[in-house]
């Protein structure tokens, strides 16, 4: 899967509503809503409201608006999980602020005994936003749509807010292939936030830099910038591997701008030992 062009992969889109903001003061679920895609096409949706077995904060409902008559006859989180999993089964999960809504798919996770969401792929739409249109004074999902000139009514619902999130998702697809980023590794070495794949992905990166620094030879990398959003090809003569807030950085000498510069590792699309 991971070889892929993105449009051959087939994404899930989801999101929540919920009781509050904290599941670790026991807030739960009350709806959740996903769409499957298979290419650009709409292959399935799925949407329930979910019984969470306590009451919603006064907060969530002034967003959401679902009331505790609406959930009186709602099935349970037990029986609406095992229907979700199945349906998200085999694709990569996508969410505009994808840590919120994992943190509680966890949670309920827990409460029915299972261990967390693992083995799949986790690619936050947020993170697409911050990366590829930098600078925003918000970032909230109403706002970098109406940035972006998407006209849709956001209802603050479950099923809502995954119809927003693709229509957001298609025109970062469209800025992505006017950058030459369609690989399905580079996507989610970008934006992914499932660590242990990430890991992996920045590792041999950094194996591949270590070897070059050990040579005395120049790299060649394909580099998005943080500030700009632009791709460019750098030669570097590289230096270093460096820690700094819990990213890697490769320094070393660029010679496209002459100076010693400091390249995000996990932005390096592609490179290659000269």
């Amino acid at each position: 899967m991971y070889a892929q062009h993105i449009d051959d992969v087939e994404f899930t889109f989801f999101d929540t509503e919920t009781t509050g903001l904290e599941p670790q003061s026991g807030d739960r679920i009350v709806e959740i809503a996903a769409v499957r895609l298979r290419g650009k096409v709409k292959a399935a949706s799925f949407q329930s409201l979910v019984n969470p077995c306590r009451e919603i904060s006064e907060a969530a409902f002034r967003v959401n608006q679902i009331t505790p008559a609406m959930l009186e006859t709602a099935p349970s989180m037990q029986e609406v999980m095992p229907q979700f999993l199945d349906f998200i089964k085999g694709s990569c999960l996508c969410s505009y602020n994808a840590a919120f809504d994992l943190e509680f798919l966890d949670y309920e996770l827990g409460l029915m005994g299972k261990g967390p969401l693992e083995g799949l792929v986790v690619v936050d739409v947020l993170k697409m936003s911050r990366r590829l249109i930098p600078g925003l004074e918000r970032y909230a999902l109403s706002f970098v749509t109406e940035k972006l000139g998407i006209k849709f009514e956001q209802k603050h619902r479950a099923l809502s807010d995954v119809e927003l999130t693709m229509r957001l998702f298609d025109k970062f697809r469209a800025m992505l292939e006017e950058k030459g980023i369609v690989d399905f590794v580079n996507f989610t070495g970008l934006f992914g936030i499932k660590a242990d794949f990430l890991d992996d992905v920045n590792q041999q990166k950094v194996s591949q830099i270590q070897e070059a620094i050990t040579l005395g030879v120049h790299l060649k990398i394909k580099y998005l910038s943080s500030s700009h959003a632009q791709v460019t090809m750098r030669e570097v003569i590289p230096k270093e591997i460096r820690q700094d807030k819990g990213r890697t950085y490769l320094v070393g000498y660029c010679c496209l701008r002459n100076e010693e510069r400091s390249f995000r590792v996990d932005n390096i699309l592609h490179l290659e030992i000269l």
